[in-house]
């Protein structure tokens, strides 16, 4: 019943797209690429309070992240590297607002999909 419909908290997710190579003034490759995303889409699922030290470790020691999203949605297109906004609207004003989350880790069973994510700052 975790992700119960009335658990649900409206998030925005933006999916990795493509790398393009960056190019110099005379057309050869930097060495750098540049990365594009798609437009953000809301989704809603169940998102955790932050992490504390009493949590099983669910991703590993190792791993850095804040907080959980669960799902029973199979079909959810959520992947490592997503761009998310969570507790904030992803567009304003048709201006894209910078992400604050993105997702680390991606964690499948039979029913649900648990999904590390780590707070960002972006300028």
């Amino acid at each position: 019943m975790r992700t119960a419909q009335r658990n649900g908290s409206k998030i925005y997710y933006s999916l990795y797209k493509s790398k393009t190579p960056i190019l110099d003034d005379y057309g050869n490759n930097t060495g750098e690429f540049s990365i594009t995303y798609d437009t953000p889409v809301a989704f809603y699922l169940s998102v955790s309070a932050a992490r504390g030290t009493a949590d099983v470790e669910q991703f590993g020691i190792n791993l850095n992240y804040n907080k959980t999203m669960v799902t029973h949605d199979m079909t959810c297109p959520i992947a490592e590297s997503t761009r998310l906004w969570i507790d904030k609207e992803a567009v304003i004003d048709n201006v894209e607002q910078p992400h604050n989350y993105v997702v680390v880790s991606v964690a499948r069973s039979i029913n649900s999909i648990t999904y590390a994510i780590r707070e960002v700052t972006v300028t």
